[in-house]
């Protein structure tokens, strides 16, 4: 079937089961230039190629599957999830409403923004594939005159730099809104270039209806502990009802899915009331999955807090998961700050249900239960709040020199705090160098060697593979990552000034390409022959 009148899409960022593990997503946040395209397409972000017998996405992201499913619980049924290299085959005179779910469109995420700022500037591959998107978008728009939406977790920098190809931009929760957006428009009628949702309650969020990457199955919305930086706080926490639950994961068993990855942002607080680890909750969660025929239960983000105040909740998620080495989870979680001023003031509910002047001890036992339990958290860190001074700083450098001291396999990211328009630090300045507490680069200079140990000791499980793939994966944090420790000890040493260093290098062309490619095969050939 072709002649879809609604279309969802998303870029290939987003698009994309990335590469052997999730973790490697990350390398799209890095600066395209720094990045051949030829290891984007087959390595870190290869397109997402398999069709149903419809012509339709057989995988998509969650984002795209859920606002699917709304449309069509709302009688709007004439809908197809597209990748974004067949738009040009299947968009026709019968489109009238394409759909576009953004992540990071403009480079502004902290994960991407923090890159940029330590590698010279330029775009990242994020944003080179939201531009190639929107020239397709913008060239199909001419030819066939139908209407574009987007909305998402990176709408919100649209809103500050809007492309001219947009004519509405929906920010917040689609489920209630987006079905009258898409008659109206569908109708022909007027819509305002700017529509904000509302949060629906658990009834109004349908299960989705076709599989997704990953097998991807969201059980919680939403985060009550209000940190000011945060984009997520402002919704309604919710849990979702196991029924539907359930529902999203046959959908993901019909698809040939074994593995389910649990969408949350802390997965303890599945059930849970004011905070507090519903034991009960989870244990059934986890166990109900399995009984489904599930081979692994994954979730990509937990709060040490919640992990401090149960342990044996931990545990037993592990055990019925059966985690171990090979099968292990590697979450992002919030360690944020070692400073008692800024937790205070920015984050007063963190700890909770400790203070905020236990924070360390909290951190430091909550990575003791997870690495016993084959939990290796990927700890993030907001530094650069405008009081946050050196002594600050000093605070969270003694915080992470403990982590290190007792060994514990974690990852450690000090990210520049971005003032994003949902949270209530959205007036402050973005982060700059000269603005940044000089300790900063202390900082990072000690993640940084600390995170490639731990990189190492992990990389059979980040490889995935003992094929090519896995070999591309090992080459990447062996030759490349391991050899930059020159570069953040020079950042280190010139306060971040050096980072210009990398502002003229680009490797993202034929020559750099070829190099890179024959460096494999040499070490391919190297490989075969030992």
């Amino acid at each position: 079937m072709s002649g879809w009148r609604v279309i969802l899409t998303s870029d290939r960022g987003s698009f994309t089961k990335f590469g052997p593990s999730s973790v490697l997503g990350y390398v799209a946040c890095m600066p395209s230039r720094l990045v051949p395209r030829f290891f984007m397409d087959n390595f870190f972000t290869p397109p997402i190629k398999e069709v149903d017998k419809e012509g339709k996405a057989l995988y998509a992201p969650y984002a795209l599957r859920k606002i699917e499913a709304t449309l069509l619980a709302n009688g709007i049924g004439d809908v197809a999830v597209i990748q974004p290299e067949r738009l040009e085959k299947v968009v026709s005179n019968s489109t009238k409403v394409v759909g576009i779910s953004v992540h990071d469109p403009r480079g502004l995420d902290p994960v991407t923004f923090k890159l940029a700022l330590l590698f010279g500037g330029g775009k990242s591959w994020l944003e080179e594939f939201f531009n190639e998107l929107g020239e397709t978008i913008s060239r199909l728009k001419r030819k066939y005159n139908f209407k574009v939406m987007a909305g998402g977790p990176g709408a919100w920098e649209l809103a500050r730099n809007r492309p001219e190809w947009l004519d509405v931009l929906v920010l917040g929760e689609a489920e209630v809104i987006l079905p009258s957006v898409v008659n109206q428009m569908l109708n022909g009628e007027s819509v305002p270039p700017v529509v904000k949702g509302r949060d629906p309650k658990v009834d109004e969020i349908p299960p989705i209806v076709a599989p997704t990457r990953w097998g991807e199955v969201q059980v919680t919305r939403g985060c009550p502990r209000g940190c000011s930086f945060c984009s997520i706080t402002p919704e309604t926490f919710r849990s979702i009802p196991m029924e539907t639950i359930k529902k999203e994961v046959e959908v993901n068993l019909s698809g040939g899915i074994r593995n389910i990855d649990l969408i949350t942002d802390d997965i303890l607080l599945y059930g849970s009331s004011k905070l507090r680890v519903n034991h009960d909750a989870i244990v059934k969660l986890f166990t109900e999955i399995r009984k489904m025929g599930v081979d692994g239960v994954f979730w990509p983000h937990i709060s040490a807090p919640a992990v401090r105040d149960s342990p044996k909740t931990i545990q037993a998620m592990a055990d019925i998961a059966e985690y171990s080495f090979d099968r292990s989870v590697m979450p992002v979680v919030g360690l944020e700050n070692g400073s008692l001023k800024i937790l205070e003031k920015y984050m007063p509910a963190k700890a909770f249900p400790w203070t905020p002047r236990q924070w360390g001890d909290v951190i430091l036992d909550a990575t003791a239960i997870m690495n016993d339990n084959y939990i290796f958290p990927c700890y993030t860190m907001t530094i650069g709040y405008k009081e946050e001074t050196d002594d600050d700083v000093q605070e969270s450098i003694d915080l992470v020199q403990k982590i290190i001291d007792r060994d514990f396999t974690a990852w450690i990211f000090p990210l520049p705090v971005i003032p994003i328009s949902t949270t209530r630090i959205k007036d402050n300045p973005f982060p700059a160098i000269e603005r940044l507490p000089s300790r900063y680069w202390d900082l990072l200079y000690i993640t940084w060697t600390y995170n490639m140990k731990v990189t190492r000791k992990l990389a059979p499980r980040l490889s995935g593979s003992r094929g090519f793939t896995g070999m591309v994966v090992k080459f990447m944090i062996d030759r490349i990552f391991s050899s930059i420790e020159w570069f953040f000890r020079e950042l280190k040493e010139s306060r971040g000034k050096s980072s210009m260093k990398f502002s003229t290098i680009n490797i993202n062309n034929t020559t750099g390409t070829i190099r890179a490619i024959m460096e494999l095969g040499r070490l391919t050939f190297k490989s075969g022959n030992s």
